[in-house]
């Protein structure tokens, strides 16, 4: 079964290239430049993200990833 997260993709201008979110602290957001590395969040967290990083210099994007679902025998 797939499910949709969504990771925040980020461009800061100049020659850099797109960067993703990484890690969120309380004033700190640090990206990468490896998707795989990033974080894979729920829609409404990822939003938060987005307006967060809106009035800084950042152009934020969501970017929906599809992920399977991994199996669990005990079911928790």
């Amino acid at each position: 079964m797939k499910n949709t997260k969504f990771v925040v993709k980020v461009n800061r201008g100049g020659t850099r290239g797109a960067e993703y979110v990484q890690r969120i602290d309380r004033k700190l957001i640090q990206t990468t430049l490896q998707r795989n590395l990033a974080l894979l969040m729920g829609k409404f967290t990822a939003q938060d993200v987005v307006k967060s990083l809106g009035k800084s210099r950042w152009n934020p994007e969501l970017v929906p990833v599809q992920v399977s679902e991994q199996y669990n025998p005990s079911g928790k």
